[in-house]
């Protein structure tokens, strides 16, 4: 071989390596045809169907990539399982797209499900390595809504054992998960997984479960939107409870839009939830209507000032919290500074209720013989948890029969009633339709930092009145750590809260991927 050959020769080889180093796939952030996924939208992917330039088998795939590419070499660890199915699922409404022409309101998305939720493709195991390997008959009602709408159930995701807590996601299956914005702290718990998985873009959108903080305290540390909605206004049947008096299931988006859009498919009646009984003839069908740009304008906003008067919180997050006050003024609402609600301590004293033990042994009873334990009971004298859960399993152990029993769901018990009625007394003396609050006074803990003050301030008005709220991003530390903006509504008025929160998106544009997943 001549020598300007040779140089050529090895000039080719050195490209070579350069490119299979670098992956012979498609470009960071795009799919093989150029379609950009990072920040991608169910309206962007149905687009990309109908234009011809992405299939949902290209889609699902290339998250399926993301996913190997990143969640366990960057230590992020927010997927348990991959469905095995996807790509089969997403050929299949490929095929049914180029029969009929129209694509389902969900159609070909690729949705992150916790793994407290019901799959029949895959394992459910509430993060408990009680449950490992368990795969129930059918879907929850959510994730059922969900496959009915054409979307693609890609994962499980972690979540806290047993979802018990808003601090850290942490599994007894599958260890820590970190969060996107930086590794070394927490996405708060328990749908931890979930939020990091979308925040990351390991899929379209999310759904996670809120007994106290799950959707909302998630949202806020990974700069997505979770709506907690109103109690009644969506199904739990097929969703392992932690207390389910107080337990709820909904999405968890980059944007409201594609939020709401998710609502609509999962809210309404189900026989099976009698707590739904509730939604009869209240769920609207369509909240894509309530995207108003302008909702903002005469919106009466109360600033609940008992959460931010603290001298734990973070001076940063209260700054940017008087920025989103300022942004929302801007847009047009009227402001009432400070909101009060009498007798607030009084009426939230003891008002939490341990039914855990009540409500596992029972969904794990009506598992028959599909159960793999009994009772928690078994969980506990087996050791089948992670070590620091023993104390809350032991406790929960403790709690008298007769007691588990006591309180009734949110619509019945007298200490919610009481609750739920001063809020709206508060609300209609104060001629205000919203409150708002930061969804945490501080930014993301290190992780196994349980020392430095936390902040989450989701714990009581909802979920013990039953009022939805939503948590939108409301901006960045100057460590680039994402911060929450939490408003709330009456019950059953999502159709206002949508208005709102969609406005604020709107005029402010907060939420941006985290930098090592671009």
């Amino acid at each position: 071989m001549s020598l300007p050959l040779l140089k050529k020769y090895i000039s080719v080889c050195f490209m070579g390596i350069v490119i299979m180093a670098a992956g012979c796939g498609p470009k960071k952030g795009k799919t093989g045809n150029g379609f950009e996924i990072v920040e991608t939208t169910i309206e962007d992917i149905h687009d990309a169907y109908r234009s011809g330039t992405l299939t949902c088998k290209d889609l699902a795939a290339y998250y399926l990539e993301r996913i190997e590419k990143y969640d366990k070499p960057t230590r992020l660890n927010a997927i348990v399982v991959v469905n095995a199915d996807a790509l089969r699922t997403a050929e299949a409404l490929d095929k049914e797209f180029q029969e009929t022409g129209k694509l389902r309101p969900l159609h070909g998305i690729p949705v992150i499900v916790k793994d407290n939720y019901e799959t029949f493709d895959m394992q459910t195991t509430a993060g408990s390595m009680a449950l490992q390997g368990f795969i129930s008959p059918d879907d929850a009602y959510q994730v059922f809504k969900l496959r009915e709408a054409g979307a693609i159930i890609l994962a499980k995701s972690n979540m806290a054992e047993w979802a018990f807590s808003p601090y850290q996601t942490l599994s007894s299956t599958s260890g820590v998960t970190a969060n996107p914005y930086d590794l070394n702290r927490v996405p708060a718990g328990s749908s931890g997984g979930t939020a990091a998985a979308v925040a990351a873009n390991f899929g379209t959108v999310g759904l996670g479960t809120d007994t106290g903080n799950s959707i909302r305290g998630p949202a806020s540390h990974c700069c997505l939107v979770g709506i907690r909605s109103t109690m009644g206004l969506t199904s739990r049947d097929g969703i392992i409870p932690l207390y389910l008096r107080n337990d709820i299931g909904g999405p968890m988006c980059r944007t409201v839009t594609d939020a709401v859009r998710i609502l609509e498919v999962i809210a309404g009646y189900d026989p099976n939830d009698p707590i739904t009984e509730y939604c009869k003839e209240k769920s609207t069908g369509n909240y894509n209507q309530y995207l108003d740009r302008n909702g903002l304008k005469g919106a009466r906003i109360g600033v609940f000032r008992l959460f931010t008067d603290t001298p734990t919180i973070d001076p940063e997050v209260l700054s940017l919290f008087e920025k989103a006050i300022y942004d929302m003024k801007t847009a047009g609402a009227k402001i009432v500074d400070p909101f009060v609600i009498p007798d607030f301590g009084r009426l939230t004293k003891g008002i939490w209720c341990d039914t855990f033990r009540h409500d596992l042994n029972k969904y794990l009873a009506s598992l028959g013989d599909k159960a793999p334990v009994k009772n928690l009971l078994e969980v506990y004298n087996k050791g089948l948890f992670a070590t620091p859960n023993r104390m809350r399993i032991f406790h929960a152990l403790e709690v008298p029969p007769q007691e588990e029993q006591v309180c009734r769901d949110i619509y019945t018990e007298p200490k919610n009633v009481a609750f739920r009625e001063a809020v709206l007394r508060a609300m209609s003396d104060q001629n205000v339709d919203f409150i708002i609050y930061p969804t945490w006074n501080n930014p993301p803990r290190k992780l196994y930092d349980f020392k430095s003050p936390a902040g989450d301030n989701s714990q009581l008005i909802p979920p013990h009145t039953g009022m939805p709220a939503v948590s939108i991003p409301m901006g960045f530390t100057k460590k680039d750590l994402p911060t929450g903006l939490q408003i709330v509504a009456r019950l059953f008025a999502e159709p206002d809260l949508i208005r709102v929160a969609y406005a604020y998106e709107q005029a402010t544009h907060h939420r941006r991927p985290p930098k090592k997943f671009d």
